[in-house]
C-alpha cells in the first residue's frame, strides 16, 4: 500500500506567490507523466518530509490531488543551499506495470581488506542508472567491498546478478577500487627530487 501525500493545485506562478507558499510551510511542486497533464501543485512541507522518510528517495507515493489518486515518485527536487530546505519538487506519475529509469544510490558496505593494509578506497560510481517497474526500484544498491585487496576493484558485472533490475551500465565500469598506499605522496616526492636535481645541474 502506497503512502498518501495530499496536494493542492495552484494557478499563480509568480515569485511572490511561491515565496508566500513557502513561508506558510508548503512546497511548490509540479506533477506530470502517466494519465495527468503537467499540473502545478503544492504539498505541505512537514507531510512531504514525513512521506519521504517513510518511502525513501525512489519509493512510490499515492498523491491525493484533491480527490484524484496518482501513483508518483519524486523525480527531482531543489534545495535551499543555506537552509537545506526543499523549495521545489517534481513528481512523476507512473504506470505501475511499466518499467522506468531511475538513479539509485550506491552504498559501500563492510571495510575493505586492502584499506586495512594501508590502501586507499576510491568510490567511483556513487549512483547507478537502472530500469525497473516502480515497485521494484531499490532504495540503495549495496556493494560488499570486504574482500577487496590493494590493486583490486569491484565492477558493475560483480553486482549485476544481485538485483532483479536492469543496470544500465557496462560490465567493466568500476564502482570502487583500492589503490596502493602513499601513491600521491610518492609522486610528489619524485617530482621534488627531480626539481632538486635540475637545479643542481644548472649550477
Amino acid at each position: 500500500m502506497s503512502t498518501v501525500l495530499k496536494a493542492q493545485t495552484r494557478t499563480n506562478e509568480r515569485h511572490s506567490q511561491l515565496s508566500e507558499l513557502r513561508s506558510e510551510g508548503d512546497v511548490p511542486a509540479v506533477v506530470y507523466g502517466y494519465n495527468v497533464e503537467n499540473t502545478p501543485v503544492s504539498v505541505e512541507s512537514k507531510s512531504f518530509l514525513k512521506v519521504m522518510r517513510e518511502v525513501g528517495r525512489n519509493g512510490v507515493i499515492s498523491l491525493d490531488l484533491e480527490g484524484k489518486k496518482l501513483n508518483v515518485i519524486l523525480h527531482e527536487y531543489q534545495e535551499d543551499p543555506i537552509r537545506k530546505e526543499v523549495i521545489h519538487a517534481d513528481f512523476l506519475a507512473v504506470d505501475m506495470s511499466v518499467e522506468i529509469e531511475a538513479n539509485v544510490r550506491v552504498e559501500l558496505s563492510e571495510d575493505a581488506a586492502g584499506v586495512k593494509s594501508g590502501g586507499v578506497l576510491q568510490h567511483i560510481l556513487h549512483e547507478l542508472t537502472i530500469t525497473a517497474k516502480p515497485d521494484d526500484i531499490p532504495e540503495v544498491i549495496e556493494v560488499d567491498i570486504s574482500g577487496l585487496e590493494i590493486g583490486e576493484s569491484v565492477t558493475v558485472a560483480d553486482v549485476r546478478g544481485n538485483y532483479s533490475v536492469v543496470i544500465n551500465h557496462e560490465d567493466e565500469e568500476s564502482i570502487a577500487a583500492i589503490t596502493p598506499p602513499r601513491e600521491e605522496e610518492a609522486e610528489t616526492e619524485n617530482a621534488g627530487e627531480a626539481s632538486t636535481e635540475g637545479q643542481a645541474e644548472e649550477k
